[in-house]
């Protein structure tokens, strides 16, 4: 095995790591943007619930309307800059810096490697 071929498994886990953690912040923030209960847990469960949906619709492996090239990247940038604006919004901002800078990262090698 190439560290090549080590580097891009390394990138293909960030990136579902990533993916997780666009749910975690957007049920962090839905879970802290309103003392209500019900809108704490309407926007902490519906909120990842909804992200989920458009990517199992649109971004996954699996997707049933898959994007492609500048429609892909609009569907990432969208999707993983929600998350990070979620973790932001929530308070977590040194968070949402690092979120965002291993976001780029690897979409950065992602594109370089011509993967994904």
């Amino acid at each position: 095995m190439t560290v090549l071929t080590l580097a891009k498994g390394a990138n293909a886990a960030l990136m579902f790591f990533l993916e997780l953690a666009v749910y975690l912040s957007v049920g962090y923030w839905g879970f802290t943007v309103s003392p209500n209960w019900l809108l704490k847990i309407l926007l902490g469960v519906g909120g990842p619930v909804l992200f989920g949906v458009v990517w199992g619709i649109f971004g996954s492996p699996k997707a049933s309307i898959p994007l492609h090239g500048v429609g892909r990247v609009v569907l990432e940038v969208l999707w993983f800059g929600g998350g990070i604006a979620a973790a932001a919004a929530a308070g977590l901002v040194t968070t949402s810096v690092v979120f965002a800078v291993l976001f780029i990262v690897n979409a950065v090698l992602r594109l370089a490697w011509n993967v994904g």
